[in-house]
This record gives structure tokens, sequence and C-alpha cells, in this order.
């Protein structure tokens, strides 16, 4: 009976520190759930760079998009200056009297070329 008496007596006693201690080890938990969780500052900070990388790309694409809008307006106009470009880009088309040079190009650039323009 006396032992029992002495451990109730040690427990009553210790009982700030341990509520210390417990509280303390709740506080170093909720922190790594905070950096280190499914929803942490770590993920946060993954999906940020990711978001910001997307915009670029969006940034990119909406410039490549407005090129070939205006194209695609000059082209729909009939201007004659596009067609012009387009008939001697793609159709390899020359007025008289002009000389055309063309540059050797290997084989892996060969087969990306025809890839290219068999594409458009």
């Amino acid at each position: 009976m006396f032992s029992i008496r002495i451990a109730g007596g040690w427990l009553y006693a210790m009982r700030r520190m341990l509520a210390t201690v417990c509280i303390a080890m709740l506080a170093v938990f909720i922190g790594y759930k905070a950096v280190a969780g499914a929803n942490g500052m770590r993920v946060w900070q993954a999906k940020r760079a990711e978001i910001e990388k997307l915009q670029h790309e969006i940034d990119a694409d909406t410039v490549v998009h407005e090129q070939l809008q205006r194209q695609v307006d000059l082209l729909q106009r009939a201007d004659p200056s596009t067609i012009e470009k387009e008939a001697r880009e793609r159709l390899g088309l020359v007025k008289p009297g002009e000389h055309v040079l063309y540059e050797q190009i290997g084989a892996a650039d060969a087969r990306q070329f025809a890839e290219n323009t068999n594409s458009k």
C-alpha cells in the first residue's frame, strides 16, 4: 500500500512536467504535419512551382495562337504578300529570273523536315 502512495504522489508531483512534455510532443507533431504533411508547405511550394510553369506555357501558347490567328486573318482577306510568301515557302514557287539557293540538310534533318511538311 505504501508503494501505491509513493507512485501516486510522484505522479501528482510531476503532473506539470508531464503535461508540458505532452504539449511539446503535440506541438512537434503538428509542426511536422504542417511542413511535411499531405497539405504541408513542401507540397504547397511544389504546386506553386507547377502553377508558375504552366502559366509560362499558357503565355507562350497564347503568343503562338495570336501569331497564327493573324496569319489566318491575312490569308482569309486574300492579302497578296501573305499568299505569295506562303506559295514561296510551301510550294517552292519562284518568279521568272530568280535563283533559289538550297541548303543541304543531313539525313536526320531531312526526315524531320519531311515529317513537318507532311503534317501541315
